[in-house]
């Protein structure tokens, strides 16, 4: 048989949870209703950022910045999944496989270095609240989202073009929900230690760098916290940097436990439900962690709803 790659016309069949029959409507039906959620909860957060003006400082822009991703990334996934749970068929096109494929790793080592940056401005607010303004100016703000996006889309650049060049040996059959990095590798039929060595060096770079920045950030912030006196400023600081927290530990967490231990040490199933939380459960979480412990999102809310009220009776 050809070993060479076949042809960009042919349709990848997308196993999905197919082993699991009985489960395939409770997860279509959770999946759904989760999706629906991202879409409120990411679009709600995004426009009361842009809305409400004393919601314009750097930790909202990052806000909806994160937001936006967060809807990108489940719409890249979602829909096709969902089709595929209740279609006949579970096929993916060659380039909607690759679109799938190239915007997971682009959106996700995205988050990635955004949850960084929102790390440090977490630090300067807290550690630096007098120089806060001149740390964490515009423009600064934006070239280190513009850097989070480009870093993000680079990688995926990278690691897509030496992936698809892989033989697959007429294999069509990817074995996860999407077109997925490990899933892909998995239907190759040779081993590349070049694709293994760039996918670790990658992760170092866009998991473990930012990580250990978020670590320091953290470190410093509780330090400073511990010195705190005022009651209602050290709430303040909790429920915020606790909110960021909540949301690096469930995205990290799963993010390094699949892409920085060995492809063959993980069970099937076991990837399956990980990709499914981390993908559909993360971007459904991030708007409900952010803004039911952070009091200035909810008055933010009550005020727009109030001029809204306002301007319709007059």
């Amino acid at each position: 048989m050809d070993t060479n790659n076949e042809s960009s016309t042919t349709d990848f069949i997308l196993l999905g949870f197919s082993d699991l029959p009985q489960l395939e409507h409770i997860i279509s039906g959770v999946v759904f209703v989760f999706y629906i959620m991202t879409l409120v909860g990411n679009t709600a957060i995004i426009l009361v950022s842009n809305l409400d003006s004393q919601l314009h400082t750097p930790m909202y822009f990052f806000l909806s910045n994160l937001s936006f991703l967060d809807l990108c990334y489940a719409t890249s996934i979602i829909p096709q999944m969902l089709v595929n749970l209740w279609g006949p068929t579970k096929s993916i096109t060659y380039g909607g496989c690759v679109l799938q494929f190239f915007f997971a790793l682009d959106l996700g080592a995205t988050e990635c270095l955004l949850l960084a940056v929102m790390a440090y401005d977490r630090y300067a607010a807290v550690c630096q609240p007098l120089h806060y303004t001149v740390l964490m100016h515009p423009q600064l703000c934006q070239k280190m989202v513009l850097t989070a996006w480009l870093g993000g889309l680079g990688s995926a650049l990278i690691v897509c073009s030496l992936t698809l060049k892989l033989p697959r040996c007429g294999h069509r059959e990817v074995d996860n929900f999407f077109c997925e990095m490990p899933a892909l590798l998995k239907m190759a039929c040779v081993y590349s230690k070049v694709i293994e060595i760039v996918v670790f060096a990658l992760g170092v770079i866009f998991l473990l760098a930012p990580l250990s920045i978020i670590f320091i950030s953290y470190t410093i912030i509780t330090q400073a916290v511990m010195r705190i006196k005022s009651t209602a400023r050290w709430h303040k600081v909790l429920n915020t940097c606790g909110s960021h927290l909540t949301v690096v530990t469930l995205f990290y967490g799963t993010i390094i436990y699949m892409y920085m231990k060995p492809q063959n040490s993980t069970s099937e199933d076991e990837g399956k439900f990980l990709t499914l939380f981390y993908t559909i459960v993360t971007p459904t979480l991030n708007p409900l962690i952010y803004t039911l412990r952070n009091k200035d999102v909810k008055s933010a809310v009550k005020r727009i709803l109030c001029e809204r009220k306002w301007s319709a009776k007059s």
